[in-house]
């Protein structure tokens, strides 16, 4: 991760990233395929929420109504000699009354079906995200930038939610203003121009600065990442030994204050002018407001309406400002909105490269022959280094290959190709004379077994943990024991209180950690769950000394009989009962045999060998 310190301080902030007001009203394009969404999440209950906001637009100039009547028959009431007839007024007065109720109803309705929605809208989204970032390729996550447009596609998951409220109660407030606007147009048609000039000035001043906020606040995603980051090494179980034993809080605090305090300073500064242009504009509105309000009641002391048409005009003009200033106020923040929800729609249209073929084969039940690297290269995206160049050799069906080499050979990207969780850049891969790319990709990772070094740890039950290794078995309770059996895991967990239901790990009540030797083997069982053709173990064993991993080698050789299988280890005793061993250096092949084959040619094997076994004499 880049450091703070290494930033400019004065250096201008994403302007690319800004949005114009034009960009702004070009990405409402995203509103049909949101609410395509919400539609798709419960049609009845968008049905209801719409029927009741069509109701409700028309409650406001009906209540303003019966108020001026109110109003008008009490004046009448007033002036009348001798008995008055007060049922009328009674009339009107329930008939509001039965309004005011209705409406409070219709709201809470309304409030239920936004909040029910919402909720149902968001574990949509979120589950959209999960499965379609599974389709996405492993070299995709490795990359910083991919990182970004995922961390903001996952916040629009749940803060997005408000925009269909906001998007529903424009479409409200619209016919709302339409009922109110023919009142005030039969009056004087000015009091609509006069509305217009009291809002318009706050609706470009607000669309301006939402326009920065959001550029703002999407150029500031990677550095939201490194805070969200710094903030959870601070104060977890997982960093805490290293951060006591290093006095590191001091550190992390500063550096968290300083990314912080920088990303304040910017936003107050854009707060204040939002602040003081808003006061500004706003005072302009008011004036204009109160102009059309003297010019209604110059018009009632005239005679020229009546009392109750003062009330009824300027309820609706004051109503129709207040939507009005609503309307163009909620438009830029839905336009703003659309922006985000533009991060989400982007990474659920991003593909991934390794894609099966259009008529995908299967793969060979049992494989014949193995697998052939024919000049295999592969470098990471952004990279100009190869991590593996030039391989070429052969994997035979029902062979043990030991991978063998220094930190940063390229074993793991090696059996990362051979899984196929990566696309060699050059050179192909073969399976029983077939290039790898025409099996369907599904069934060729079934096919295949993987436990890598840095294995999840899944704060899970001991159960599920190793029902990972093959999830359709999750309730195959005996297959889950027997994998347990196998990895040597099963005395571990039946010495834990709630023996298979126990939670591992302690971010959850009542859940047990396990010593990193223990994690293994529960993460071993997960490669037996798995009825696998090729069993991979990328140096899954070391936390294990010396003794243990040779017994975990030596036993899953003998539960594996008949399978390929490729074991990673930096153990040299360990890897020595495998058939053959490939010795990587520098991403290319330097060596190839058995391990006594190896020592007879006195190379680079034989040399690390003998180094090795020098340190346990």
């Amino acid at each position: 991760m880049k450091l703070f310190r290494d930033r400019p301080a004065t250096k201008p902030k994403a302007a690319d990233d800004k949005k114009s007001f034009k960009e702004q009203v070009g990405a409402l394009k995203n509103l049909p395929k949101f609410f395509r969404l919400i539609w798709e999440t419960s049609p009845a209950m968008t049905i209801g929420n719409l029927v009741l906001r069509l109701v409700k637009s028309t409650l406001p100039l009906s209540m303003l109504y019966v108020g001026k009547l109110i109003i008008d028959e009490v004046i009448r009431l007033i002036d009348v000699t001798g008995d008055r007839d007060l049922n009328y007024l009674w009339l009107l007065v329930a008939a509001e009354l039965g309004l005011a109720i209705v409406s409070d109803l219709i709201n809470r309705g309304i409030t239920l079906l936004d909040s029910l929605l919402g909720d149902l809208f968001s574990n949509k989204t979120s589950i959209q995200l999960i499965e379609h970032a599974a389709t996405l390729d492993l070299t995709q996550f490795e990359d910083a930038t991919f990182y970004d447009k995922l961390e903001r596609a996952r916040r629009q998951t749940v803060t997005r939610v408000v925009l269909m409220s906001q998007v529903l109660s424009q479409l409200q407030d619209i016919v709302t203003i339409g009922f109110l606007a023919v009142g005030l147009v039969a009056f004087n048609p000015w009091l609509i121009v006069i509305l217009l000039i009291a809002v318009i000035p706050s609706f470009l001043g607000e669309t301006h600065f939402n326009e920065r906020t959001y550029s703002l606040s999407r150029s500031w995603t990677p550095e939201r990442r490194e805070l969200d980051y710094l903030r959870y090494i601070g104060a977890s179980d997982e960093t805490a030994k290293e951060i006591k034993t290093f006095n590191l809080s001091g550190f992390l605090a500063e550096r968290f204050k300083l990314l912080s305090d920088k990303y304040y300073l910017l936003n107050k500064s854009l707060i204040i002018k939002r602040a003081v242009w808003g006061i500004a504009l706003s005072a302009l509105g008011t004036l204009a407001y109160y102009g059309a309000y003297v010019f209604i009641l110059a018009q009632t002391v005239t005679g020229a309406i009546t009392v109750g048409s003062l009330t009824f005009l300027a309820g609706s003009f004051s109503n129709m400002r207040g939507l009005l200033q609503g309307i163009m106020m909620r438009f830029s923040q839905i336009a703003e909105s659309a922006l985000y929800l533009q991060d989400l729609f982007d990474f659920l249209e991003l593909k991934p490269q390794i894609t099966p073929p259009t008529n995908p084969l299967p793969v060979p039940r049992p494989i014949q022959q193995g697998f052939t690297f024919e000049q295999v290269g592969f470098k990471y995206q952004n990279s100009e280094r190869w991590a593996v160049r030039n391989l070429s050799f052969h994997l035979r069906a029902g062979e043990k290959l030991a991978l063998v080499g220094e930190n940063g050979a390229g074993k793991t990207t090696l059996v990362k190709l051979l899984a196929r969780l990566y696309e060699p850049t050059e050179g192909r891969i073969l399976l029983d004379g077939v290039d790898l790319r025409e099996y369907d990709l599904n069934d060729l990772r079934h096919q295949v077994g993987i436990i890598f070094q840095d294995y999840v740890r899944f704060q899970m039950s001991a159960s599920d943990n190793i029902a990972i290794g093959q999830i359709s078995n999750i309730r195959d309770t005996e297959r889950i024991q027997g994998s347990a059996q196998k990895s040597l895991a099963d005395p571990v967990i039946q010495r834990l209180p709630d023996k298979y239901d126990q939670v591992l790990g302690k971010r959850f009540n009542k859940g047990v950690e396990l010593s990193g030797g223990e994690w293994q083997k529960v993460a071993l069982a997960r490669a037996y769950m798995r009825d696998a053709q090729l069993l991979i173990l990328d140096e899954p064993t070391s936390a294990l000394d010396a003794r243990a991993e040779h017994e975990v080698f030596i036993r899953f050789s003998e539960l594996i009989a008949g399978k390929t299988a490729v074991l990673i280890s930096h153990r040299f005793s360990t890897v020595r009962m495998a058939d053959r061993i490939l010795f990587l250096e520098q991403g290319q092949l330097k060596e190839l045999g058995s391990h006594e084959e190896l020592l007879a040619q006195n190379g680079k094997y034989a040399e690390l060998f003998k180094l090795q076994a020098k340190g346990y004499l």
